[in-house]
């Protein structure tokens, strides 16, 4: 099934609706659209008790031997990107569609007590709309989003908001995955990290990672899941 991944389909999804499908398949953890959005964790009802998530494997991969800076986490969720970042020295703009996945992310900002949280600065907004500024971040990273728009647009955005020297990491459901598939359709859910290196400009960017992984994923009912995704790590030239 295509889905319009707009406002109102993250809303009701966060909220708990469509709950077999839990953000589990995604992340391992959270929304970047982590389904991840988009970007894998459970979804909660309203009124069930924050409970901090997992980050992306795929950010701890490649964003651990960075030195802190300044970082864009585009499509947030329920906040575990921007929660790693900020707990490892990071300050983190994090960007999300929407309200709901945003009062969680903070209500687990409050786990980390005044100093980590005091470094990350949510924002309600969408991605195909709002503009982050250009040539500003040390790290670029977004997880599963799933664009309401052009993916090329979004992309071409995100990659102009890294500064030189900076990072940009972009993870997302690679074609050959058959459960984000299952669950999520859509002309800007699957693609190739391939794909994606290639709309960066060689004469301004050094592609360190265009691959695909695999990682696995504990289903709520106790089974393993093996998910393929895209991985693409440039770093913008000085």
């Amino acid at each position: 099934m295509s889905h319009a991944f707009d406002k109102a389909f993250w809303e009701e999804r966060y909220r708990g609706h469509d709950h077999e499908h839990d953000h589990a398949q995604d992340r391992g953890h959270d929304h970047g659209h982590d389904d991840g959005h988009e970007h894998g964790h459970e979804h909660e009802h309203d009124h069930a008790p924050a409970r901090p998530r997992q980050p992306n494997p795929h950010l701890l991969a490649e964003a651990a031997d960075l030195a802190p800076g300044a970082a864009l986490d585009a499509g947030c969720g329920e906040g575990a990107d921007a929660l790693w970042l900020a707990s490892h020295g990071w300050r983190v703009t994090a960007v999300d569609i929407s309200a709901t996945a945003l009062r969680r992310a903070r209500e687990h900002a409050e786990t980390l007590g005044a100093g980590a949280a005091d470094r990350i600065d949510w924002i309600e907004a969408d991605l195909t709309a709002w503009a982050p500024p250009e040539e500003h971040f040390d790290l670029v990273c977004t997880h599963y989003v799933h664009a309401a728009a052009s993916r090329e647009t979004l992309f071409h955005r995100l990659a102009a908001a890294v500064a030189p020297g900076g990072t940009l990491l972009i993870v997302g459901h690679h074609p050959s995955d058959p459960h984000s598939a299952a669950h999520a359709s859509g002309p800007g859910v699957h693609f190739t990290a391939e794909e994606i290196a290639a709309g960066l400009d060689p004469a301004r960017w050094d592609v360190a990672v265009a691959e695909t992984r695999t990682r696995q994923v504990t289903h709520p009912r106790g089974h393993e899941i093996t998910f393929h995704d895209s991985v693409l790590r440039a770093r913008r030239r000085p």
